[in-house]
C-alpha cells in the first residue's frame, strides 16, 4: 500500500478516484483550495491539506512522506489562453516539490494526439505539462486519453447536450475527425493499477477503448442509446469560435471552454500503440457500453441503499446536474424535524398530496390514458415507508427517516422526474423543509412538456409545501 497525494481531488476524475484508492487500502491525501468541496463522507478517511498548486509555499506539508503523486489538474476553464500558463506553473511546482521530497512516482493523466505537431492549444498544453513533470528526474507515468465517457466529463456532456436538445444539427468539419473514447471506469482502473507499478515508470502510455469513431458516429450512438432520431448536416464554414458560440447557445458549456475543446476536436486523438493492453490486465468497454453505463440509471429504476450520503438524484443516477431543470420551494416550520417529517412521510395514498388533490387525480387519469400507472397503486402501508415502495405514480428511491424522502416518477413525463423533500433541524422547535422537483427532459418534447406544465407546477408545489407546514404546525402539542 502507498501514501498517495491526489492533485485535482475535487474535479471530475479526482472525486471518483478517491473512493477507489481507499478501497485499495492506500493512504490518501488531497491538496485543495477549498476543503469543503471534499465530499463529507470522505473527509474522515483522507487527509486534506488546504493549498494551491499555483502558490508553491502552500504545498510543502502535503508532499512530505508521499510515495505517489497523481496529477489531475487542468486549468482549461480559466480562459482560452490563460490556462496554458497556469498548467505550466502548476506542473513546475509539482515536480519541484516531488523531487525535493523524494516522491517515487508521478502519475499524470494527459491527452492523446501527435506530440509536437498539434495546432490545438488544449492538446499542446497537455503534452507540455507531461514534459515539465519529467524534467526533474522523478519517474513519471503519463496516461494519455481522448474523450472520457461518463457523467460530468465536459467532452461527453457536450455531445450529450447537443444530441438531447437538437433534432437537426448543423455540424462543422470536425464531426468527421476520428477519436478513441474511453469509459471513465476504465480510466480510473488504469490510474489505480499504475500506482507503484515499476514496469510503467517513465512510460507514456496511450489508453483508449476498442472503438475508433468519428464524432458524428459518437453522436448517433448517443442518440440511439437515448432512443432519439437525429439528423447531422455538415457545413464547411463553422470556425472553432463560431462553433463555441453555438455550443454555448444550446448547452450550459461556456464558450471559452467549448472553444478550447473544439480546437482539439479538429485533430485525431487515437492510440498510437498497444502498450496499455500489454502492461495492464484491463480490457476497456466499447463506446456504446460506456454510454449505456453512464446513462442507464436515468431510464431504469434501481433502489439505492439508504446509508449513502449523496442526497441528490444527479449523484444517484450518474446524471450530470447540468441536464436537470429544477423547481425549489423552502419554508420554515415551527415544529421539530421529526414532527415535520412525519407529515411528509404520510403523503400519498388515502392521505392525498395535501393540496389540489383534484389536479393530482386529473394527472393520474391522463397518465392512465397514455398507458401509465396512474394513481391507482396508492401506497402499500399507511404508516410505514421503505425504499422501493410504490407511492401512487411515484416510487420511493431514497428514504432517510427524519431527513429525506426522494421519489422518482413512474408516470409518463417524456424524460425522468424526481420529487425530493429534505428536512433540516434549525433550532429546537424550528425546522426547514426544502421541496425540490427535478426533471431530465428527453429531447425537445421533454423540454416542451416541462415549460407547458410549469405554471401548474408553481401553483401545486407552492400550495403543497404550505399545506405541509400548516398540517405540521396544527399537530404541534400545546
Amino acid at each position: 500500500m502507498a501514501t498517495v497525494l491526489v492533485l485535482g481531488a475535487t474535479g471530475y476524475i479526482g472525486s471518483r478516484l478517491i473512493p477507489r484508492l481507499l478501497d485499495d487500502r492506500h493512504t490518501v491525501r488531497c491538496l485543495v483550495r477549498n476543503p469543503d468541496k471534499i465530499r463529507p463522507e470522505l473527509r474522515s478517511q483522507v487527509t486534506v491539506y488546504r493549498g494551491d498548486v499555483l502558490h508553491v509555499e502552500t504545498m510543502h506539508m502535503a508532499f512530505k512522506h508521499v510515495d505517489v503523486v497523481i496529477h489531475l489538474i487542468h486549468s482549461m476553464g480559466a480562459g482560452e489562453t490563460r490556462f496554458i500558463d497556469l498548467d505550466k506553473t502548476a506542473a513546475s511546482h509539482v515536480v519541484t516539490l516531488a523531487a525535493q521530497h523524494n516522491v517515487k512516482q508521478i502519475i499524470y493523466l494527459g491527452g492523446l494526439g501527435r506530440r509536437g505537431t498539434s495546432s490545438s492549444s488544449h492538446l499542446r498544453s497537455r503534452h507540455e505539462t507531461g514534459d515539465i513533470l519529467r524534467s526533474k528526474g522523478v519517474p513519471v507515468t503519463e496516461l494519455r486519453a481522448a474523450v472520457v465517457v461518463g457523467s460530468g466529463s465536459v467532452s461527453f456532456e457536450m455531445v450529450h447536450h447537443l444530441v438531447n436538445r437538437l433534432p437537426v444539427m448543423i455540424c462543422p468539419r470536425w464531426v468527421t475527425t476520428r477519436t478513441q473514447p474511453i469509459s471513465v471506469d476504465d480510466v480510473l482502473a488504469y490510474l489505480c493499477q499504475s500506482i507503484c507499478r515499476s514496469s510503467v515508470y517513465g512510460e507514456i502510455i496511450d489508453i483508449g477503448g476498442p472503438d475508433v469513431l468519428t464524432y458524428r458516429e459518437m453522436m448517433l450512438t448517443v442518440a440511439r442509446v437515448l432512443g432519439l432520431r437525429r439528423m447531422l448536416i455538415q457545413v464547411p464554414v463553422l470556425t472553432p469560435r463560431l462553433s463555441s458560440y453555438w455550443v454555448n447557445l444550446v448547452t450550459p458549456i461556456p464558450s471559452s471552454l467549448a472553444r478550447a475543446l473544439i480546437e482539439g476536436l479538429r485533430e485525431e486523438t487515437i492510440c498510437e500503440d498497444r502498450r496499455a493492453l500489454e502492461r495492464y490486465d484491463i480490457r476497456p468497454m466499447t463506446f456504446e457500453q460506456a454510454v449505456r453505463t453512464a446513462l442507464e440509471r436515468i431510464w431504469a429504476y434501481s433502489p439505492h441503499p439508504s446509508s449513502s450520503a449523496a442526497p441528490y438524484p444527479e449523484q444517484e443516477s450518474g446524471l450530470d446536474p447540468s441536464h436537470l431543470l429544477n423547481y425549489i420551494c423552502k419554508v420554515d416550520v415551527q415544529v421539530d424535524a421529526t414532527e415535520l417529517f412525519a407529515v411528509v412521510a404520510s403523503i400519498g395514498g388515502e392521505n392525498g398530496w395535501y393540496y389540489a388533490n383534484w389536479l393530482w387525480r386529473v394527472r393520474g387519469g391522463i397518465d392512465r390514458v397514455l398507458g401509465g400507472v396512474g394513481l391507482r397503486r396508492g401506497r402499500p402501508r399507511p404508516d410505514e415507508m421503505k425504499i422501493g415502495d410504490p407511492l401512487d405514480f411515484w416510487r420511493v428511491e431514497r428514504y432517510v427517516p427524519n431527513r429525506q424522502l426522494l421519489l422518482r416518477a413512474e408516470m409518463k413525463v417524456w424524460g425522468q422526474a424526481w420529487l425530493e423533500f429534505a428536512v433540516d433541524q434549525q433550532q429546537p422547535g424550528k425546522s426547514r423543509l426544502t421541496q425540490t422537483a427535478r426533471y431530465y427532459p428527453r429531447g425537445l418534447i421533454g423540454l416542451a412538456y416541462w415549460y407547458a406544465v410549469y405554471p401548474l407546477h408553481t401553483i401545486v408545489f407552492n400550495g403543497m409545501i404550505r399545506a405541509i407546514r400548516r398540517i405540521a404546525e396544527s399537530r404541534k402539542p400545546d
